[in-house]
């Protein structure tokens, strides 16, 4: 009698330490394949971007930045952890989400660059972000001379 309570008792653990692992990971949700979590800034806000944007130039930038800040001490639970303004990085994957074959090509200089009207507001919300504002990417970064 008492060895089969016993068994019931450690069943019954096993189901919700299952159950608490498959409730964690719906509530945060595994990036699907072929996708990352990022988390930028000091409040760690997370981003969830295809792994194809690790080979672009502005991400090289943000990952040296990052090994600069933090290290590489070893894989990183959850994610990949990065520095920097959540309103900004919002503005560089809208770009890139836009227009990936014109963005793409683009170092974080060249973006700090096309957002830097935005200055304070790029701070804002992401919600209310400037860079949401698709009139700014067709924008040319250098304005356009006629040839004498």
């Amino acid at each position: 009698m008492k060895v089969e309570k016993i068994r019931q008792i450690v069943q019954l653990k096993q189901v919700v330490r299952r159950w608490r692992a498959l409730s964690l990971r719906r509530l945060v949700g595994d990036p699907p394949p072929g996708f990352l979590a990022v988390y930028v800034g000091p409040d760690r806000q997370r981003f969830v971007i295809p792994t194809r944007f690790l080979n672009l130039p502005v991400f090289a930038a943000f990952l040296r930045s990052a090994e600069e800040e933090y290290g590489f001490p070893g894989p990183s639970p959850g994610g990949l952890a990065l520095p920097g303004d959540p309103a900004f990085f919002r503005c560089v994957l809208d770009a890139l989400h836009r227009d990936e074959a014109r963005f793409g090509r683009f170092t974080l200089d060249a973006f700090l660059v096309l957002f830097a009207d935005h200055g304070p507001a790029a701070a804002a919300a992401v919600a209310s972000s400037p860079c949401r504002d698709s009139s700014s990417y067709n924008r040319p970064l250098l304005p356009k001379t006629k040839a004498r």
